[in-house]
């Protein structure tokens, strides 16, 4: 048996469950929380699966043509695996971004060769803003593939085929409850769907950032999670077409303090540097977890991407910058989870 692998393609998915003990002692919790650790993907995110899922489909359909240029709309992660990927495959990559996104991230797509071009944040506040952006992105590249992570079923399809019964597999079956955060809803719903098929009891729950963590016209610039996007009170037109609200059994919020502080209390106690979504991700299962309805329950919880792409001090606008964010420490969070 050899590990040898002759493609970028085949090293993506397949990552490793982590179950988190020294964690669960950490915040006293009472049921058994598994991290399934996607930067283990080669280039670094659960958005590889959601990117090789989008490229074969093209390639297979005859949609996207050798040495073409794939172009899309995105908040990083995706557009890093499908730069990655393009490189491997021989193809150009332009992607549009909120100009609020890390350093580390631009960075890491322009060293895998892609153009980038920024968005003032402000301009997603506006009614229809998404879509009028998408059509723009669409109008610049007219000879190129839009990849559509947002609206294309490969993304969901590629969870449906991998993710989902990666977990099944990994836990034996055992899993009771599913935890992930929501950017283009490929992960939650493609998952979701899989495990609730093969298990109708399993509960799929999504995290969404708080008030004071979304974009709003009064702040525009707030310190914000990346790739965690609200799917309550939030208009049809604004959420992605790949988000499958059915599947979804219940909402936790919380604000980017609190996934801060989750995700520095997985690196301290499980050596496991992870990034600000999957600190969100965390504080939903922290706080299944502690509920005394899931004792001795299994949660999964998607570790989406390391905390190495989130290094950088966050982009704030000038009056969000002034005042110093308050630590919450590992007790409090304990109390309020």
């Amino acid at each position: 048996m050899t590990s040898q692998r002759n493609s970028f393609a085949a090293l993506v998915g397949n990552t490793p469950l982590l179950e988190l003990r020294r964690f669960g002692q950490a915040l006293r919790l009472d049921a058994r929380i598994l991290a399934k650790i996607e930067y283990l993907n080669p280039a670094g995110s659960i958005k590889d699966r959601t990117a090789w899922g989008l490229i074969s489909e093209a390639e297979e359909s005859g949609r996207l043509k050798p040495g073409q240029r794939i172009v899309d709309l995105t908040s990083g992660n995706t557009g890093i695996g499908l730069a990655a990927l393009a490189a491997a495959r021989g193809y150009r990559a332009k992607f549009y971004l909120r100009n609020t996104i890390g350093d580390d991230k631009i960075r890491l797509l322009r060293h895998y060769g892609a153009e980038i071009v920024l968005i003032d944040n402000s301009e997603f506040l506006a009614e229809g803003a998404i879509h009028a952006i998408i059509d723009r992105v669409r109008r610049e590249n007219p000879d190129a593939y839009y990849t559509n992570q947002r609206g294309n079923p490969a993304n969901p399809r590629v969870h449906f085929e991998t993710t989902g019964p990666e977990i099944w597999r990994d836990t034996n079956g055992e899993v009771d409850i599913f935890v992930a955060a929501v950017g283009t809803g490929g992960t939650i719903s493609g998952t979701g769907r899989f495990l609730k098929a093969r298990k109708p009891g399993v509960k799929v729950v999504v995290v969404e950032p708080g008030p004071a963590s979304v974009p709003s016209p009064e702040v525009p610039y707030p310190d914000a999670i990346e790739g965690v996007h609200k799917v309550t009170e939030v208009d049809a037109g604004h959420l992605p077409e790949n988000f499958d609200a059915a599947v979804v059994d219940e909402v936790i919020v919380t604000e980017t303090a609190q996934a801060r502080e989750l995700a520095r209390v997985l690196a301290q106690e499980e050596g496991i540097l992870a990034g600000t979504s999957s600190g969100a991700v965390l504080f939903a299962a922290a706080a299944l977890a502690r509920r005394p309805e899931n004792a001795g329950r299994t949660i999964v919880a998607i570790v989406a991407d390391s905390g190495e792409r989130y290094l950088s001090p966050p982009k704030l606008g000038p009056a969000e910058a002034e005042a110093p964010e308050r630590p919450v420490a590992a007790a409090e969070l304990a109390a309020s989870a």
